[in-house]
């Protein structure tokens, strides 16, 4: 009986934990045109972040890659990076948290397509 409750303490505090850090995190709003983001680079602090990408007139569905600038392979793309959804035009879409660490990232849509933007990580 105690190591069931302490299971559900232990429960209760880890989603406590996803919980509190997903409400932690910043959100950052982009938006993609034909063949471009709006954004043409962010500079930014260690942390988490969402990214909320809008699809503004592509008449066709987007997504949302991060990779470590350099290796933009799908084997080094930040998979929390990809949007939930593909953007269908005039919707959006969040990431998932993203925790980004000091570095060079660049961010694109492989859909779109569209060229490879900065994140500079401070």
């Amino acid at each position: 009986m105690k190591k069931v409750i302490i299971l559900s303490i232990i429960t209760v505090i880890a989603l406590f934990s996803v919980s509190t850090n997903a409400q932690s995190a910043k959100t950052i709003k982009l938006e993609q045109t034909t063949g471009d983001f709006s954004v043409h680079g962010l500079v930014l602090s260690e942390g988490d972040y969402v990214f909320e990408i809008a699809n503004n007139g592509v008449d066709h569905e987007v997504g949302f890659v991060i990779a470590p600038k350099g290796h933009t392979d799908q084997a080094h793309h930040i998979k929390e990076g990809y949007v939930k959804e593909v953007v269908k035009d005039g919707k959006s879409s969040l990431t998932n948290v993203v925790k980004l660490k000091k570095g060079t990232y660049v961010y694109f849509c492989p859909l779109n397509p569209t060229p490879q933007y900065e994140i500079v990580v401070q």
